[in-house]
């Protein structure tokens, strides 16, 4: 469970960050609803994982779901750099967190 709730703070995460650009294109009411109502969701679910999980692989974990998928939908969504290199080091933040995820809470 505690897992779950981390996925889902990662994600809610990259809702927080969506709506900090459409923010910065559109200011209007529901880009604040969104960017505010990401964020809150996301700490509180971070917050239930680390009940569980050790605070550094929870962390490092929600970072990383973050920033690619906040990368993954710039690629996507903005039309921004798909460049190998860029996606190399994509990969390596994902290598990082499954090597902390397999070292698990030692």
């Amino acid at each position: 469970m505690a897992w779950f709730a981390l996925v889902l703070a990662g994600m809610f995460e990259v809702v927080g960050v969506l709506a900090m650009n459409r923010l910065k294109q559109k200011k209007d009411k529901l880009s604040v609803l969104l960017l505010v109502l990401g964020f809150i969701v996301s700490f509180a679910l971070l917050s239930v994982a680390m009940k569980t999980i050790s605070m550094g692989t929870a962390y490092a974990v929600w970072t990383a779901i973050g920033t690619v998928g906040g990368t993954l939908v710039g690629m996507l969504l903005y039309g921004e750099s798909r460049q190998p290199r860029r996606i190399f080091f994509l990969a390596l933040v994902v290598a990082a967190v499954v090597g902390l995820k397999a070292l698990g809470n030692e």
